[in-house]
């Protein structure tokens, strides 16, 4: 029971001193991934219950990595409708107060590793979406944009008039980062006095390298386990993301 109770006093020392930093602060800057969404109902890859425990032909990892969309669409797109097309996911309390310090002022962009759209859904402005995002989509020959709904809405490969193979606007493995959101993204940490880095495992590089350019002195890690980067965190809040930021 002690050390229950020791757990709970902690937590709270923690969101008091979270809520004074974010008082304090006005240039906030949030770096979040998978965790950030699966309040909302978006499944979390790496989680004991996300895409990468379940069985499937291949493993999550090459079926969204560009050789093998240039190999197999057909079976990329079999996974992808049955796994990453999500509808009627809503924004959750830490989109919503997200969006809230950005029109205070106190935020000035949103980075996510998330490619579901929900920061703008909930009124965040600036969102450097650092692997795409899955409500846009273009065709791989041309170019030529595409509704969203021709992928989801479909059956077998979406294709274009030209032949090409309509794919979604998403950063799949063994592909690049955009060179633009990554140099959006370095400026604004490093002008950032506060970087909240939240529901991540800063596990996928080289989107979780990019905390290496904050050099203020409040770095804040919200996540529900263990991240390799504790050691380096100014405060560390436990627990599930959308709960902590609704007591903000």
């Amino acid at each position: 029971m002690g050390t229950v109770q020791g757990e709970v006093r902690l937590m709270d020392s923690a969101l008091e001193t979270l809520r004074q930093w974010t008082a304090e602060s006005n240039n906030i800057v949030f770096f979040g991934g998978a965790g950030v969404s699966t309040e909302s109902g978006i499944p979390d890859f790496r989680s004991v219950d996300g895409l990468y425990s379940q069985q499937w032909a291949y493993p999550p990892e090459t079926i969204l990595s560009h050789s093998f969309f240039e190999r197999d669409p057909a079976e990329f797109y079999r996974f992808y409708r049955a796994k990453l097309v999500v509808k009627g996911a809503k924004p959750n309390a830490a989109h919503l107060k997200l969006a809230q310090w950005e029109r205070e002022g106190k935020l000035r962009a949103v980075l996510t590793q998330n490619i579901d759209g929900l920061h703008q859904a909930a009124g965040s402005r600036e969102v450097l979406e650092l692997h795409g995002s899955t409500l846009r989509c273009y065709c791989s020959r041309c170019r030529k944009p595409y509704p969203v709904s021709f992928i989801n809405d479909g059956e077998g490969v979406p294709r274009c008039g030209c032949g090409g193979v309509v794919r979604p606007d998403v950063v799949l493995y063994e592909e690049p980062l955009d060179e633009d959101i990554l140099r959006r993204s370095v400026m604004h940490i490093r002008a950032a006095d506060m970087l909240i880095v939240g529901g991540t495992s800063l596990a996928v590089y080289p989107a979780a390298g990019l905390i290496n350019y904050y050099r203020g002195s409040r770095l804040v890690l919200v996540n529900r386990g263990v991240t390799p980067r504790d050691g380096e965190a100014d405060l560390i809040v436990r627990g599930n993301i959308g709960e902590i930021f609704s007591q903000l």
